[in-house]
C-alpha cells in the first residue's frame, strides 16, 4: 500500500511539474481605476512592478504565485505619496486553451511589506504590512508571453491599529476611495 501511495504521489508531482514554467513579470500600475487618469498618471508619476512568478497549469485552472517588488503612490492635497512594496501573491486563473492562445480572468490575493515610502508621514507610519486582491483579464500567448489587466484594491489600513479597528477600515476601504488601488498592467515571460 505504501509503494502504491509513493508511486502515484510521484507520478501527480511529476505532472504538475511538466506543466509548470517560470517567469519575470514586470509592468506598470495606475493609482487611478478610469483609462484616462490612468494616461494622465503614466505622465505624472512613475508607478511600476517587477518579480518572478511560477506559474502551475492543471488544465483550465492554472495556479500563479508570485514575489514582485510594486511601487505603489496617490495623490492628496496635491502631495505625492510613493511607497514600495515587497508583495507576495497567488493568482488563481480559469482560462480556455485555444492552442495559440489561453485567455482567462484571474483573482489573486497578496500580501506585502513597505520597503520604501518618499515622504516622511510615509516611510514612518506604524503598519508596513498591506493586504488586498486584483481581479483581470488576460492571456497566454504562444505558451510563453503573458499579458494581462486588472484592478487591484488594499484593503489594509496605512497607519497601525487594533483588530477591531483593522476589521472596520477594510469593511470601509473596500466601500471607498481610502487607500491605494488602480489598475496594474503586467506582462510577462515564462520558460
Amino acid at each position: 500500500m505504501k509503494k502504491l501511495l509513493t508511486v502515484i504521489a510521484v507520478a501527480l508531482m511529476s505532472v504538475t511539474l511538466a506543466h509548470a514554467q517560470f517567469g519575470i513579470v514586470a509592468g506598470y500600475n495606475s493609482s487611478s481605476t478610469k483609462i484616462k487618469d490612468a494616461a494622465a498618471d503614466f505622465k505624472t508619476a512613475s508607478l511600476w512592478h517587477a518579480g518572478v512568478a511560477y506559474k502551475i497549469n492543471i488544465g483550465s485552472l492554472a495556479i500563479q504565485p508570485s514575489l514582485t517588488y510594486a511601487m505603489k503612490g496617490t495623490s492628496i492635497d496635491n502631495v505625492q505619496y510613493k511607497t514600495g512594496y515587497l508583495e507576495a501573491s497567488v493568482g488563481a486563473q480559469v482560462g480556455l486553451d485555444l492552442l495559440v492562445a489561453r485567455p482567462f480572468v484571474v483573482l489573486e490575493p497578496f500580501l506585502g511589506y513597505q520597503l520604501y515610502g518618499n515622504n516622511d508621514d510615509i516611510k514612518n507610519i506604524a503598519n508596513k504590512l498591506e493586504y488586498g486582491f486584483g481581479i483581470g483579464i488576460g492571456a497566454d500567448v504562444l505558451k510563453h508571453l503573458q499579458l494581462r489587466i486588472e484592478w487591484y484594491k488594499n484593503l489594509g489600513h496605512l497607519a497601525g491599529t487594533n483588530i477591531t479597528e483593522a476589521v472596520d477600515q477594510t469593511k470601509a476601504a473596500i466601500l471607498q476611495k481610502s487607500n491605494y488601488q488602480g489598475v496594474k498592467i503586467t506582462a510577462g515571460f515564462f520558460f
